[in-house]
């Protein structure tokens, strides 16, 4: 089956769903333009410049004993991911307000789907546009903590700002994992974009899926396409502008 069709019945298959959901992945972010922390060749320019590892480095124990150098790896690294979205995202949030689109789980950190106009969204690892004093509960912008010089402190008490993502080795929040769990349960459409069924983030709710499709939508062939309704091979944006949304 060449794109084209694949295209026309992946329409189909999300006009006749009655509640689709869509698994945003890691290549997502490259769709976006920034290059993850977790590809070799990031995480080796990382190293060359900090000495250690993003998995080192991108921690709660940085965070707590060394949080000078976790907040300048923190400001000229992760939040070089704050880009524009996607027309992914766009056609998304069309979907989304036209009822053909119930939630969008992801496991990145920057917002792509509700800079689009996306309201429903589970972010499993947290947003770096919330950030809070974990003493006195303040909230503070993502600007707050891009301007500050070294470490950003609370200006009520002192305290180091904590960004409310997920750093490596941390527990996962209980309640985002038990939302996305439902929303797969419910699903009759689950559509993967820019992430495969062995994904490291997706796996352990792929197996809640009992619906009737389970699509996927990313640039390279993986082995464990061969389980999914529906594959094709291609950017989503390429995919998604086409379904007429």
């Amino acid at each position: 089956m060449d794109e084209e069709k694949k295209i026309e019945r992946l329409k189909k298959i999300i006009d006749e769903s009655s509640y689709t959901v869509i698994l945003s992945g890691s290549g997502m972010m490259a769709e976006c333009g920034y290059m993850g922390m977790k590809t070799p060749e990031k995480a080796y320019e990382i190293e060359n410049t900090y000495g250690v590892s993003p998995e080192d480095i991108f921690t709660s124990v940085y965070y707590n004993n060394r949080p000078a150098e976790f907040f300048k790896f923190y400001r000229n690294e992760v939040l070089q991911g704050d880009m524009d979205t996607s027309d992914t995202f766009r056609v998304a949030a069309r979907m989304e307000k036209n009822g053909k689109l119930r939630c969008i789980i992801t496991g990145n950190i920057y917002g792509y789907p509700q800079k689009a106009g996306c309201k429903n969204v589970i972010d499993l690892h947290g947003n770096i546009h919330e950030n809070i004093c974990p003493h006195c509960g303040r909230k503070y912008p993502l600007e707050y903590i891009r301007a500050s010089r070294k470490v950003p402190l609370c200006e009520d008490c002192s305290r180091v700002i904590r960004p409310r993502v997920a750093l490596f080795g941390e527990m996962m929040d209980s309640q985002l994992m038990t939302r996305a769990t439902w929303e797969i349960e419910n699903a009759d459409t689950l559509i993967l974009l820019g992430t495969t069924m062995d994904s490291e983030v997706f796996s352990k709710y792929i197996k809640y899926f009992e619906g009737k499709n389970l699509v996927i939508i990313h640039k390279e062939h993986h082995h464990s396409d061969s389980r999914a309704d529906l594959v094709i091979w291609d950017e989503p944006r390429n995919v998604f502008t086409k379904l007429g949304y």
